[in-house]
């Protein structure tokens, strides 16, 4: 199948064709003709799948195909998690209308709002935004959504992680009942396809893979050792493989930090992004780490959400998880395109029930080496860890066996998270 097929018009053939490309992925080729048809879609598609340009190019085409009014109401709205997300898909929405008459603006917390107030005030067709400064420019009537047609929640699975549910409900208030809905998320969890019913109308269900399927040219391997011999065997992986450009997960901002501060300690040019670093930290990171000046970047898992690094060679799980299909995403910041790639995790005794998790999800048993010298603690606890921060929280589509009391302190820190996107 070619785009010419998919119905798409002349101009956006030829942006496509610009940037290289001349087959749809499998997202694009389901998700396209229903969009197209004005259909509400419900797509499950993880990050590196080309879900971007799937609801990117139709909504441009159909935008195009209507009037364009005097002073350019927002028509379109883009809702995403994270600031590098929506400023990625920013410039996909920039790229596709290039031979459209089609404006397009990106707004995100973290940065001085004038500037983005005063390209809002000239006209916009299509607003990518993140929910914090979204809502913060419609409080302050900078912004209108009364004109919205089409509206796009992107990565709805980690809006739910990072407490977005009630400025989402806000948001749907903001913009009119009779409008397009298309929403991806890489699961479809219970709470996922929940928040879809209150937000989509008999809508088409598309899944571009098997849910929770890995990437199969990816090499995946655990090195079971002691937690204290964590930080020294990743640094000797590193170090010794001469590797240049690592992704390393850890559970929380605290740990990211730390790690980052040993590594360059031992002469490892790295940085670390999570959600406590500023915009222009962040920004300056991630080009680091493209450009090769930097050799590992050290993330939390909500701060990775969306990240388009192309070809990356090693992702490594300095602590796994606690959520399988956290996992699942991590490693497929790898393998992507058809190259292959290569997924380590550092696995401690506390970790066990966490690894065992994940392998039902795969439906496989990874690999299992011992480095002489980082050998796992035979006397170590097999304890599940402790969650604490911000991943802490029930697996999704499950039930919680956190008290009232500890529900309620889950809401605070939600509401703390939200607030902190605001001011970010």
């Amino acid at each position: 199948m070619s785009f010419n097929s998919l119905g798409l018009s002349d101009a956006l053939l030829k942006a496509i064709n610009k940037k290289g490309y001349d087959t749809p992925s499998p997202i694009q080729q389901k998700a396209i003709p229903p969009i197209l048809e004005g259909k509400d879609v419900l797509a499950s598609a993880q990050t590196g799948t080309g879900k971007t340009a799937g609801f990117t190019l139709p909504l441009l085409q159909i935008l195009s195909e209507g009037t364009t009014k005097r002073h350019r109401p927002v028509r379109a709205l883009i809702l995403t998690p994270t600031r590098e997300l929506a400023a990625q898909i920013f410039e996909n929405v920039k790229e596709y209308s290039e031979f459209l008459d089609i404006k397009s603006a990106v707004i995100f917390g973290g940065v001085n709002q004038k500037p983005q107030a005063a390209t809002l005030k000239r006209g916009v067709d299509v607003l990518v935004a993140t929910p914090g400064r979204l809502l913060d420019l419609c409080n302050q009537n900078i912004l209108s959504l009364a004109s919205v047609e089409i509206f796009v929640l992107d990565e709805a699975d980690r809006m739910l992680d990072m407490g977005f549910v009630r400025d989402i409900e806000r948001i749907i208030k903001l913009i009119p009942k009779k409008r397009q809905n298309l929403m991806f998320s890489a699961t479809f969890s219970k709470d996922i396809k929940k928040l879809a019913n209150g937000i989509l109308t008999y809508p088409i269900s598309v899944e571009a893979t098997p849910e929770n399927t890995t990437v199969e040219v990816i090499q995946q391997k655990v090195y079971r050792v002691a937690k204290a011999k964590k930080t020294e065997l990743i640094i000797k992986l590193i170090s010794e493989g001469n590797w240049q450009q690592v992704l390393v997960f850890t559970r929380t901002k605290h740990g990211a930090n730390n790690l980052t501060k040993k590594m360059i300690s031992s002469g490892i040019t790295a940085a670390a992004i999570h959600g406590n670093k500023s915009q222009g930290a962040r920004t300056k990171a991630l080009e680091g780490f493209k450009n090769g000046s930097i050799r590992v970047m050290v993330a939390t898992d909500i701060a990775a959400r969306g990240l388009d690094i192309p070809l990356l060679p090693h992702v490594i799980n300095f602590e796994i998880p606690n959520i399988s299909e956290d996992y699942v995403h991590r490693i497929g910041r790898t393998g992507r395109a058809g190259a292959s790639g290569e997924a380590l995790s550092l696995v401690s005794a506390d970790e066990t029930s966490f690894l065992t998790d994940i392998q039902k999800l795969i439906g496989m048993k990874i690999p299992i080496e011992i480095v002489e010298g980082f050998e796992p603690d035979p006397n170590a606890s097999t304890e599940p860890i402790k969650q604490g921060g911000a991943r802490n929280r029930s697996p999704r589509g499950g039930g919680s066996n956190r008290s009232s009391k500890s529900s309620t302190k889950s809401s605070a820190s939600n509401s703390g998270r939200r607030t902190r996107d605001r001011r970010n």
